[in-house]
């Protein structure tokens, strides 16, 4: 296989296991919100969704490691409980989402049947596709995710072409940082620092690639795979706006996409939108589960049985919370979610800087603002938002659910101008 065929391979297999069941149902419920401001929605939804998770795949390209890599500069215990917090929500929470959102699509409305049965055979295949690791990837890149793109770009570009509703007002008071934080339900940042390793894995069973070009085919496949999302994530937010006046206001995420699939390709639409969120959360939860297994394999000197464990732990998990409505696991992601993201984002932005910029001290100083700063984000979903309101008051941009993006940024240029005043100094 040439490299430019490896490239290609690997960054629809990327794209196949970013793009699930999130990835389909958030941006027209986005678009439907935000009306004539979609194009600010869509600005702060790509932020969290390409451009992070493309500098996550760089960071890997950099690293050419696990995911422990990223989180080793603030210290090896630090990174190792880092990531097993990280796949426990990982395990618990996207990847059952895949079998709910597939269940309440593409099952109930045809088979009306019990969503944990759903669940059942959805995860038995799953299991089959990860214990045969090396070819998933191939059926992934080869024939799956060139089938859901065709299948996307045809609702996108009907709806587009034929939009004739007038759109009603927007509902968002921010619609760009609405966009930015209904990122996180993508986990797509997530799935860059998870699934690069996959593509790392994959290149190191051959011994013809040297570090340079591993780092060349990681970038550009990510490249494919983020330009393709982006793709993908802007019109179906244009749509979702385009046609918000055809809707009731109370719809919900996977009525609009039923509903949007019906208007652009007629009767056909729901069954053809079936098939495709069918595809596309299966091919997500393979990714999530082979990339789980095989850093377990590797964190336990590459016994095949941690991986196989790993695999049945996902798939047994996945079997359980997937019986849940699609509704109910998104809202207990979110304050997973605020809690993970801020760092997670903060590890793949020191990880692509330069290392003059980033090193150890100010990995250690960088993280710990964020987290501090992020923890009002987390405890107002427990606690009474009256109770920490003086202190949301005093945080800048903590109204927005950001108030850890000042102080991480302070702190980075501050421990930076310190350590270069005392190198000039000496």
């Amino acid at each position: 296989m040439t490299d430019t065929k490896r490239i290609f391979l690997f960054g629809f297999a990327l794209f196949a296991g970013f793009f699930g069941a999130g990835n389909l149902i958030l941006p027209p419920l986005l678009g439907y919100n935000s009306g004539p401001d979609w194009w600010l929605v869509a600005m702060g939804f790509l932020i969290t969704t390409t451009l992070i998770p493309l500098l996550s795949l760089f960071g890997h390209a950099k690293l050419q490691g696990t995911m422990l890599e990223f989180g080793n500069k603030v210290s090896p215990s630090f990174s190792l409980v880092y990531c097993i917090i990280m796949y426990i929500i990982i395990v618990a929470l996207p990847a059952p989402r895949t079998a709910a959102v597939t269940h309440e699509m593409a099952i109930a409305p045809n088979f009306g049947t019990e969503p944990i049965w759903t669940s059942l055979i959805y995860f038995s295949l799953v299991f089959l596709f990860v214990i045969n690791r090396s070819k998933a990837l191939n059926i992934l890149g080869k024939y799956l995710t060139p089938l859901i793109v065709i299948m996307v770009l045809l609702i996108i570009g009907i709806g587009i072409m034929s939009a004739e509703t007038a759109m009603r007002a927007p509902s968002f008071k921010t619609p760009f940082v609405d966009g930015l934080l209904e990122g996180y339900q993508t986990y797509d940042a997530l799935a860059g620092m998870v699934m690069g390793g996959v593509i790392i894995i994959s290149l190191n069973k051959s011994d013809k690639y040297s570090f340079a070009e591993k780092k060349r085919i990681i970038a550009k496949s990510g490249f494919i795979a983020m330009l393709g999302l982006f793709i993908i994530y802007t019109g179906l937010i244009a749509i979702g706006a385009f046609y918000n006046g055809a809707f009731p206001t109370d719809i919900s995420r996977t009525d609009l996409l039923l509903g949007l699939s019906t208007l652009t390709l007629g009767s056909i639409g729901a069954t053809f939108i079936s098939v495709l969120v069918a595809l596309a959360c299966f091919t997500t939860a393979v990714a999530i589960t082979v990339s789980i297994a095989d850093f377990f394999e590797d964190l336990c000197n590459h016994n095949h049985k941690v991986y196989i464990i790993t695999a049945v732990i996902c798939c047994l998990t996945g079997i359980i919370v997937g019986s849940f409505e699609v509704g109910l696991i998104i809202d207990l992601a979110i304050p997973a979610l605020m809690f993970i993201y801020p760092i997670s984002i903060i590890l793949i932005l020191l990880n692509v800087l330069p290392e003059q910029w980033a090193n150890p001290i100010v990995f250690k100083l960088v993280v710990l603002s964020t987290f501090l700063f992020s923890i009002p984000d987390f405890l107002k979903f427990f606690i009474d938002e009256g109770t920490i309101k003086p202190l949301k008051d005093f945080i800048p941009l903590a109204e927005y659910s950001l108030g850890w993006v000042l102080p991480a940024l302070l702190v980075f240029i501050l421990t930076n101008a310190f350590l270069y005043f005392r190198s000039s100094s000496t």
